[in-house]
């Protein structure tokens, strides 16, 4: 009898717990801007499959964006590659860019991230498609296992990116 009493007890004391954890509001700070996301347009950018502008295939990345924002276009994993040199290279055109846009491209290298940045290679304003391509070097030893491509938009426009390839080169 006594076991069953204290099992009560504690069964009391932890549904006190929850209902006070559930009931108790969660503390706040000073609200200085609330984003509500009830439409996809408040986030200031949009990416969609294009099928009427593209470079080859069947269609191509848009980007829409009212600021400045980095969009992840992939990752390739498994690399196992050293002594050489990483092309990163796509076709991108935009429209109405009010600043710049180019490819970024993160090599995971032993432990650490690096990060190889196009930024003589880039459309502005409007511009038909052009290739734009980024490079990393890697010196022997140094074993590239991943890398993450990266499209970065400074300013506010469209867009759009088709035919993206990763290329392997010997160091010149």
């Amino acid at each position: 009898m006594r076991k069953r009493s204290l099992l009560c007890a504690i069964q009391v004391c932890v549904t006190s717990a929850v209902l006070f954890l559930l009931l108790t509001p969660l503390a706040r700070g000073d609200e200085l801007r609330k984003l509500a996301l009830d439409d996809a347009s408040s986030l200031g950018t949009t990416v969609s499959t294009d099928l009427t502008i593209k470079q080859e295939g069947n269609g191509s990345i848009r980007i829409s964006t009212a600021w400045p924002t980095t969009i992840c276009l992939g990752e390739v994993a498994e690399l196992n590659v050293d002594n050489a040199q990483i092309i990163y290279q796509a076709k991108v055109k935009s429209e109405k860019l009010e600043g710049t846009a180019f490819l970024e491209m993160w090599c995971h290298v032993g432990g650490g991230q690096y990060f190889s940045r196009g930024m003589n290679s880039f459309v502005t304003g409007t511009m038909d498609w052009k290739t734009l391509q980024t490079p990393f070097y890697l010196q022997p030893g140094q074993s590239a296992k991943k890398a993450t491509l990266n499209i970065v938009i400074n300013g506010k426009g469209t867009v759009w990116v088709d035919d993206i390839y990763l290329l392997k080169e010997p160091l010149k």
